[in-house]
């Protein structure tokens, strides 16, 4: 490994970005970041341990003062908008970019394009390609990565296969599922980005980057379903008239934006296979070997396949070690689909008064809310073979880690404080319920949360069909907390 380097990377709030300055900085590489929007990187773990600094690609002056005093660039934007003037805005960026590297005295560009047959192309693979020509064309020595569809979390491709194969297990598809592609990791796209420092200098050619497994896109979608435990899809390719007819149907059945999802399907009409393996002489496996479809798939999943829920109210706080796990940053239609119930209450009651309530919930105290309601569903829950709600509970009024109560096992408890139940119960998915309290000034502050991982689209329309009775139950259990947690402060 070459000395600590000084690195700017563009494309720092993006999916790649995000994920590689962590490990420059692992590395001991000091680190600039150059962004449109530095509000964006507020939150992220390494905010203080890199140099931010606000400025546009577009402007030559700041894009040279970016570059000032670094070894290497690590250009890693491209534009996912459509219209006539994107690729030749694309093209002038690139021109810039070179540019500006030659007068500031960087040593090398470093650019992750796409995998690509030669021949026609569509609009944003023939964009990639050619800003990848551009700087192989500059003066500065550039390593142009190209790579197929990028398998991790928050990965456009990626949540497109997520998507489409949770939502359709019998699916009408474009003819481009029989294409075939050769997937890669996002932690091997990582280990070579990062890997690129160590180059030879004056390297100045494309690599092809891959997990060397070829499958059509079909596969890849059966893939998924076998890791995520849904049945094989069955997948029916039909002739559609035109790429654009295609993007439309995926933005229609998926949370993926129409102005994602057509350069998404427009770049699937070709194959995406490595043509050379060169890179093998320059840089070596990742230490673990290349990471295989079915193993990103399942590093993608991660959490959420295990059924871990973060502690934090504030939602996901994601391994900084696991390149495949979510970020805040990525879009939000990114991920697995989740659905929270999440209701509050501020009270004047002390929270010890209010964990005595929380704690003692379920059994004999009932769910303080429409117990008729919590009954009738006890009652089906039972005839379809689940728990119902006649186990009842060891202890009425102290709960431990693993005890049963109704059709929930306690799995996390810090006491005075906190209470998820992880629900026994048959349902297409995975679900919880989660009770906290904390001080608030003199009181306290109530909450809750029912957190749902549906399976499928069977899960999802569990969902959307008991959603209506949720807007019941919940908002009065949470005040029924309350409203007992003031008789017990008041008996106390």
């Amino acid at each position: 490994m070459t000395e600590a380097q000084r690195v700017l990377v563009t494309g720092a709030t993006g999916y790649i970005g995000g994920r590689l300055v962590p490990l420059l900085l692992e590395d001991g590489h000091k680190v600039r970041v150059l962004v449109r929007s530095p509000e964006k990187l507020h939150d992220v773990p390494w905010h203080d341990d890199v140099e931010i600094v606000q400025g546009d690609l577009t402007d030559k002056d700041s894009v040279g003062e970016a570059m000032r005093g670094m070894d290497t660039l690590y250009f890693l934007v491209h534009s996912m908008a459509s219209g006539k003037g994107f690729a030749d805005q694309e093209q002038q960026i690139a021109h810039l970019v070179a540019d500006a590297a030659a007068e500031s005295g960087v040593q090398r560009i470093v650019y992750l394009g796409g995998l690509h047959p030669e021949g026609e192309l569509s609009p944003h693979m023939r964009s990639r390609t050619e800003v990848g020509r551009i700087l192989l064309e500059g003066k500065v020595p550039a390593v142009v990565y190209q790579a197929g569809v990028v398998i991790g979390s928050g990965s456009a491709s990626f949540e497109m296969i997520r998507h489409l194969t949770e939502t359709l297990p019998v699916m009408p598809a474009p003819s481009w599922v029989r294409r075939k592609i050769e997937p890669i990791a996002i932690r091997d796209v990582l280990h070579y980005l990062v890997r690129a420092v160590d180059l030879p200098a004056g390297t100045n050619r494309t690599f092809d980057i891959g997990s060397r497994e070829v499958l059509t896109y079909a596969e890849i979608m059966n893939g998924y379903a076998e890791e995520a435990g849904l049945p094989q899809r069955r997948i029916y390719a039909l002739p559609l008239p035109a790429p654009r007819l295609a993007g439309l149907w995926v933005a229609l059945v998926t949370p993926i934006p129409r102005s994602m999802s057509l350069p998404l399907v427009e770049s699937l009409q070709h194959d995406a296979v490595s043509k050379e393996h060169d890179i093998d002489q320059y840089v070596p496996e990742p230490d673990s070997g290349r990471t295989g479809y079915q193993e990103a798939v399942k590093r993608a999943l991660g959490k959420e396949m295990r059924g871990e829920v973060e502690t934090t109210w504030a939602g996901a706080s994601p391994s900084a070690d696991d390149a495949s796990s979510p970020l805040p940053s990525d879009p939000n239609w990114a991920g697995q689909t989740v659905y929270v119930d999440s209701r509050q209450r501020r009270s004047s009651v002390a929270p010890e008064h209010v964990w005595k309530v929380i704690e003692g919930i379920g059994g004999k105290n009932g769910w303080y809310s429409l117990p008729m309601a919590w009954a009738i569903r006890g009652v089906l829950d039972k005839t379809v073979g689940g728990a119902g709600l006649t186990r009842g509970r060891r202890n009425p009024t102290t709960l431990f880690t693993g005890d049963v109560v109704d059709w929930w096992r306690v799995e996390l408890l810090e006491r005075g404080s906190l209470l998820r139940l992880r629900a026994e119960m048959r349902v297409p998915g995975k679900a919880w319920l989660e009770l906290r309290v904390d001080p608030d000034g003199d009181g306290s502050l109530y909450r809750q949360r029912a957190i749902y991982f549906p399976k499928g689209l069977g899960g999802k329309l569990y969902w959307w069909l008991i959603a209506p009775f949720h807007t019941l139950i919940f908002p009065s259990m949470a005040k029924n907390i309350i409203k007992n947690a003031s008789k017990v402060a008041q008996e106390s």
